[in-house]
């Protein structure tokens, strides 16, 4: 999967974070977004280690949001993961 997977997973994190209970969690789910928008664009894909410092937020976010949140949360881990099958190493 492409870099599309990235801007995917950035789609719905913002989405993600409009529906925030949490004014907190929905800065970091913003913030998140944006992160992932940027690495969509970027000549160079993200690595390993940067993507899952990103999913570590999502996890602590998704445990404290609602079962609508930690769902769109869930979909955007599975186009991260599925992003990351894609890179060497690891």
């Amino acid at each position: 999967m492409s870099k599309n997977a990235l801007a995917t997973a950035g789609d719905l994190l913002a989405s993600a974070a409009e529906d925030a209970t949490d004014a907190e969690a929905g800065a970091t789910l913003t913030d998140l977004a944006d992160q992932l928008h940027t690495l969509a664009d970027a000549s160079h894909g993200p690595d390993h280690g940067r993507l899952a410092r990103i999913e570590a937020k999502l996890d602590d976010v998704q445990t404290t949001e609602s079962d609508e949140v930690a769902v769109t949360i869930d979909e955007a881990l599975d186009a991260i993961h599925s992003f990351r099958e894609t890179i060497e190493g690891v």
